[in-house]
């Protein structure tokens, strides 16, 4: 039997010229499952004011990201690829697909057809599902494969945040640090906003469930649960105690998005005297602009002018062996063969 694994993380624009990159927000930005806002009101706002006056901005931070290679987030996805089809084998095709720009979800999916695979493994490189990423990711795959005239079986891996091989691989890459040597520890996830949260529940507000500190049934796939989730078990694998780090969120774009927020944490321990803070950032599976330039360069800027001296991020997993062990391990198991083993309810 074989089986083609479907890797797809986020996007890069195609170049740090201002063209792309203004391309490439102009698709990110316009995905309802990003902006949810009326159809309307997302085409004025995106098209007519944050990708006008954003693109020129984040151009200049691309080009300081970019390396000889091009974009990091695909040279390592490349990496993590061609590592991944090591380890399985010659009954499995592993193929990379971004979310946006390219190698586009499309293009990839029409050489995937034309293979004529017996079964499909869609495994997005978001480990806490979020509809605004995994989501977004997944019905572009159901979109494109819905038109095949032959559908195979399809397997789609929604999130693996508990899964004890990705904990694992977090708390391997975290041991290069000695965490007792800082002050404080962040650990750093993507914002989103609150009302993509609160969409999760048939009733009421993220706000009104107790997130922070358990994972039931109704929250399992909260976006915030479960970044609160993944935090206990890297925290308990590392030995950090609860009054030792603080879950936070980066990427904000205004003030209704979930807290709280990375950048005001950074400059609070600053000001409280603090000099060295460890900063995850388990969200994120490939260092990109969000871990190297947001954490490593502009969260070191802020906690200096506020008085620290050190902002030292933790490298994502990158293309790191244990990451390769943990995605064999998902794309081998069997659905339903792992019961959900939740952290238990914290006080």
């Amino acid at each position: 039997m074989k089986t083609t694994v479907l890797l797809i993380n986020l996007g890069t624009p195609d170049s740090p010229s201002t063209s792309d990159v203004r391309s490439y927000l102009a698709q990110f930005l316009n995905d309802p499952r990003v902006v949810d806002l009326p159809w309307l009101l997302r085409k004025i706002l995106v098209n007519l004011i944050i990708v006008p006056f954003r693109a020129p901005k984040s151009a200049k931070i691309y080009r300081k990201l970019w390396t000889e290679e091009g974009s990091p987030i695909v040279i390592h996805g490349e990496r993590v690829r061609q590592r991944l089809q090591e380890r399985l084998g010659d009954d499995y095709a592993v193929e990379l697909a971004m979310r946006y720009k390219n190698p586009s979800i499309p293009d990839v999916l029409e050489r995937v057809r034309k293979s004529n695979p017996d079964r499909i493994v869609v495994l997005p490189l978001f480990p806490q599902y979020a509809s605004a990423s995994t989501g977004s990711a997944l019905e572009e795959v159901m979109d494109v494969v819905r038109r095949w005239w032959v559908i195979p079986e399809i397997r789609f891996i929604s999130q693996y945040w508990d899964h004890p091989a990705f904990v694992q691989a977090l708390v391997e890459r975290g041991r290069q640090y000695d965490w007792r040597e800082y002050d404080h520890v962040l650990f750093s996830y993507h914002g989103l906003p609150e009302r993509q949260v609160d969409k999760v529940y048939e009733d009421g507000p993220c706000s009104d469930r107790d997130c922070e500190h358990e994972i039931t049934p109704e929250n399992k796939y909260c976006y915030k649960a479960t970044c609160y989730g993944t935090t206990r078990l890297l925290a308990e694998g590392l030995g950090i105690p609860d009054d030792k780090y603080t879950v936070c969120f980066q990427s904000r774009l205004d003030k209704r998005w979930i807290e709280p927020f990375a950048d005001k944490l950074v400059e609070e321990w600053g000001r409280k005297g603090a000099k060295k803070l460890l900063v995850f950032s388990p969200s994120f599976v490939a260092d990109c602009l969000e871990t190297t330039i947001e954490i490593g360069d502009e969260y070191q800027e802020l906690f200096v002018e506020t008085g620290g001296e050190t902002v030292q991020l933790v490298e994502s997993l990158n293309d790191h062996p244990a990451w390769i062990e943990a995605l064999e391990a998902l794309v081998r198991e069997q659905p339903q063969s792992r019961g959900r083993q939740w952290p238990q309810r914290v006080e």
